[in-house]
């Protein structure tokens, strides 16, 4: 089943949240996304409904397995996309507002492809080297 790219935005969101404290809430998502509290209440009921999150009496959101996936393969692309356009000269708003994009419509015979392409890179010490276990740095 193909997921939304709203829902990937908030699992994502969720992601990013539960790493800098201990408990995610709904309001915490409304400040995070700017969006409006009921936005998200709807939202995080279909994403509870579809298995991706958990939330206990307190309102206190987690990533079930599948949610924590698909979060952790959207953020991934994020951060290397958003990097590798700021390594192409993007300014780091645009970078990362396209990036934003772009994480959710590439294939993953695409990403990873791009990401093998642009992951190699030539260092100092030995010209040339792609992720070489020999390799100084």
């Amino acid at each position: 089943m193909k997921i939304k790219e709203s829902a990937e935005d908030y699992l994502e969101s969720i992601l990013v949240l539960s790493e800098s404290r201990s408990a995610v809430r709904s309001i915490d998502i409304v400040k995070h996304m700017n969006l409006s509290k009921p936005s998200v209440s709807v939202a995080m009921k279909k994403l509870r409904e579809n298995g991706y999150i958990n939330m206990n009496t307190d309102g206190h959101i987690t990533l079930t397995d599948e949610g924590k996936r698909i979060a952790e393969k959207i953020y991934e692309r994020h951060v290397f996309i958003s990097q590798w356009l700021e390594d192409l000269g993007v300014n780091s708003e645009t970078a990362m507002a396209d990036a934003c994009r772009i994480e959710h419509v590439l294939s993953d015979e695409t990403f990873a492809a791009i990401k093998a392409k642009f992951s190699k890179r030539k260092c100092r010490d030995c010209n040339g080297c792609a992720a070489n276990e020999d390799c100084p740095e």
